[in-house]
């Protein structure tokens, strides 16, 4: 299979999997197993570029919203009045709920990269944290949007979205989870986690291109058109799963993900225990 095929493959798999409740680094890595891809065969830019790709499908999708709420901040800063309207309310909200997984994510970056990449654990991971799934639907009241969000709700939220380092837990499921435990319907509670994944996304991305620029990783290990092929096609893919699950959600409950992670992660035990990962 050439390089460009396995670029396209990991860009659909991330650009899926980023805003689906069911782990993108948990995929990739059941991807690069599947595929016999060594874990640095593209080396860590090509990482970056899906991460690019996937933060370019969050900020054109929410374009006008990024808009505006970048609006309402300066206009904050402006009066001193941090919720001078609800939309610089939720800005500083988005910014206060980064700090618990950025701070986490610092902490933990070394170990979660050299520790937790076994097919075994993502395994585990995907069916363990379907529980917090089903106790959103079985207790969430549903009944709140973000104009009601609060420090609490947003700390909660960057608290939830930094144990998703553990592959297999998933970023928007768990922080969609959280939300709905708060209160928050689903499709406010993914709007939240997708526009809370842009801040760290980019964090994750920049954060490998300046270990690229400072020469702490070889990270020149595939051809431009690898990176350039990983890029379009998570920020397609991305784009249109995150029209889709907003959309889905205004509906429907997260059974369908649920079901999917418990037969997925009991699939890959059983390849594990047969020794064919």
């Amino acid at each position: 299979m050439s390089d460009l095929i396995e670029a396209a493959i990991l860009g659909v798999v991330q650009g899926l999997t980023e805003f689906l409740p069911i782990s993108s680094t948990g995929h990739l890595i059941l991807a690069e197993k599947a595929l016999g891809i060594q874990g640095d065969k593209f080396g860590l830019r090509f990482d970056a570029a899906i991460h690019l790709g996937t933060l370019t499908a969050v900020l054109i999708y929410f374009r006008l919203r990024w808009l505006s709420l970048a609006g309402a901040w300066f206009q904050s800063l402006a009066t001193r009045d941090w919720q001078a309207t609800p939309d610089s309310r939720l800005a500083w909200l988005l910014l206060l709920a980064t700090i618990p997984a950025g701070l986490i994510g610092l902490a933990i970056e070394s170990t979660a990269e050299d520790t937790f990449r076994s097919p075994a654990l993502v395994a585990v991971m995907l069916i363990a944290f379907c529980l917090p799934m089903l106790l959103a639907e079985r207790l969430g009241r549903q009944d709140r949007d973000l104009g009601s969000i609060r420090p609490l709700d947003a700390l909660l939220l960057g608290l939830a979205q930094s144990i998703a380092l553990i592959p297999g837990v998933s970023r928007s499921g768990i922080t969609i989870s959280a939300g709905m435990l708060r209160g928050f319907r689903r499709e406010e509670a993914a709007a939240f986690a997708f526009l809370l994944s842009a801040p760290i996304i980019a964090a994750a991305g920049g954060k490998q291109i300046f270990d690229i620029v400072r020469g702490d990783v070889d990270g020149a290990s595939a051809a431009y058109d690898v990176y350039a092929v990983g890029l379009i096609t998570a920020a397609m893919v991305g784009y249109v799963t995150i029209a889709f699950l907003l959309r889905f959600l205004r509906t429907n409950p997260l059974n369908a993900f649920i079901i999917y992670r418990v037969c997925l992660g009991v699939a890959v035990l059983g390849l594990v225990a047969a020794g064919v990962l």
